[in-house]
């Protein structure tokens, strides 16, 4: 599979990378921005409680967040390495939607 990072930064985007260990949790939130995120290895969940859906994500799966989507996460037993990107809210389509490892 080709580098997460790179993969990103092809489409003009300007990632920058976190990791989190296993269980690690964020409570739900919003950002003022749209998000792109891409895992480069282990696994995360990320719940939509506006809607009750939750959307897995594992090695080179994407997910992206329109600006004002409310989500939480919870980390992968193996933990989780991301790539994140920002955009200027409203670039994204009005829902959030995840690809799987071959976009």
């Amino acid at each position: 599979m080709a580098n997460v990072a790179g993969r990103l930064r092809a489409e003009g985007l300007d990632p920058s990378d976190w990791a989190n260990g296993p269980g690690d949790r964020y409570s739900p939130h919003e950002h003022g921005y749209d998000k792109v995120i891409a895992v480069e290895s282990g696994s995360i969940a990320f719940g939509l409680p506006a809607d009750g859906r939750s959307i897995e994500l594992g090695e080179g799966d994407r997910l992206e967040l329109p600006a004002g989507t409310r989500h939480d996460a919870v980390v992968g037993v193996a933990g989780v390495t991301c790539w994140e990107a920002h955009l200027p809210a409203g670039r994204l389509a009005g829902v959030a939607r995840r690809a799987a490892a071959e976009w």
